[in-house]
């Protein structure tokens, strides 16, 4: 039997141990940790939505209408006209046939792969592909084809070198860790060519890019046939909880008869659906958070450029602040807490070995003022080798 305190306490030495962060209330740019209030950026609560009025009084309609929890399985007698309404208005938004909730964007991952592919069928996937992506593939018993990041010159060769079964592309729009966006029309293409499933984990980047905020899939002018599979998640530009696949309407049947992270759970309680519509609302009419986000991103790296911090290429709320080792990375958020800016540091395995770094996150809520106090923590507590 595994020595388990052991094994906690190598991770301490190693500097990758994770502790969670106690918030006193509700999400929002401000939180309070400890008694002490904070200036946050490390939430995916991109467009501000998880603690919106409408939102928030949605919900308390939906608790008032349906109670606190579903009851069942979708297939059972958990799946309510709010569940309904949402996923025809997710079709509509995403402009495809059908949609289908999942509880998570993990199990809405898992279930696709498992739905479509078995042993004898292959799966490429990025190689900073999200963990649900990579554990979808492993789970569903393909065989699991890693290619170079955001490489459509590596993801050609591989798939030209592929023989047997059907085969799968999957690729997360916006990485989350990075923040840069996956070639998709590239990938796309490459996927047509080679008559392979095309999946994309917009997860990232539904309600922030592309045209009212549809995604990544519609920002590179792409359509359901060209990415037959669409997952989405709603715990992040939506700011409530849950997932969805969106597709063709032979894709969503597939789904709800096969995929078992659909079946064999309970379906998240109706009025969770219905703060969702609300949100969807706010996300399809608010072009100005939109707005706002790239307003905040570009002041961000202007000034970060200006003090010489080392942020890769990324135009999206998403801005990664590269350190390098773990105790690096957690001396530096440490610093900024102390400051009373909230800043998470990232380390392995969630990223790579000696890629540890701050992940920076923007709310559409953030004003130009809190930018600045950013900056200006930074500008304190960080030097070229990412220590104080």
């Amino acid at each position: 039997m595994k020595d388990l305190a052991a094994q906690l306490e190598l991770r301490k030495q190693q500097q990758l141990y994770r502790s969670r962060t106690r918030l006193d209330g509700p999400q929002g740019v401000e939180v309070t940790v400890d008694g002490r209030r904070c200036l946050s950026f490390c939430s995916n609560d991109y467009l501000g939505l998880a603690n919106h009025p409408d939102v928030v009084a949605a919900f308390h309609r939906g608790l008032d209408q349906y109670g606190a929890g579903s009851g069942a399985a979708h297939l059972v007698s958990g799946h309510s006209r709010a569940h309904h309404d949402l996923e025809e208005q997710l079709a509509d938004f995403t402009q495809r046939p059908r949609a289908l909730l999942f509880s998570t964007g993990y199990m809405a991952n898992l279930g696709v792969m498992a739905a479509l592919l078995g042993r004898g069928d292959l799966v490429f996937e990025d190689r900073l592909n999200h963990a649900s992506l990579l554990d979808a593939a492993r789970l569903s018993g393909a065989r699991l084809i890693r290619y170079r990041h955001a490489d459509g010159a590596d993801l050609a060769g591989r798939l030209a070198a592929a023989t047997g079964g059907e085969q799968l592309v999957a690729t997360d729009g916006v990485f989350s860790m990075d923040g840069d966006k996956a070639p998709l029309a590239e990938i796309a293409a490459l996927c047509t060519q080679h008559q392979a499933w095309c999946m994309v984990d917009d997860a990232h980047g539904l309600g922030v890019l592309g045209p009212g905020g549809r995604g990544s899939v519609p920002a590179a002018g792409l359509t359901v046939e060209q990415v037959p599979v669409l997952m989405g998640t709603l715990g992040k530009a939506f700011g409530t909880f849950g997932a969805f696949v969106a597709g063709s309407e032979a894709l969503i049947e597939t789904l709800i008869q096969q995929a078992r992270t659909y079946i064999y759970t309970t379906a998240t309680p109706p009025a969770l659906a219905i703060a969702t519509l609300a949100a969807l609302q706010r996300v399809r009419a608010d072009d100005w958070r939109r707005e706002q986000l790239v307003s905040l991103v570009r002041q961000f790296r202007e000034g970060a450029t200006q003090l010489g911090l080392p942020v890769p290429d990324s135009d999206t709320p998403i801005q990664p602040l590269l350190v390098g080792d773990a105790g690096s990375a957690l001396r530096v958020s440490t610093a900024l807490r102390q400051r009373g800016v909230l800043v998470t540091a990232i380390r392995p395995p969630t990223v790579p070995p000696d890629s540890a770094r701050l992940r920076i996150t923007f709310s559409a809520t953030h004003t130009a003022a809190q930018v600045e106090r950013l900056l200006g923590a930074l500008e304190q507590v960080f030097d070229t080798a990412g220590t104080e």
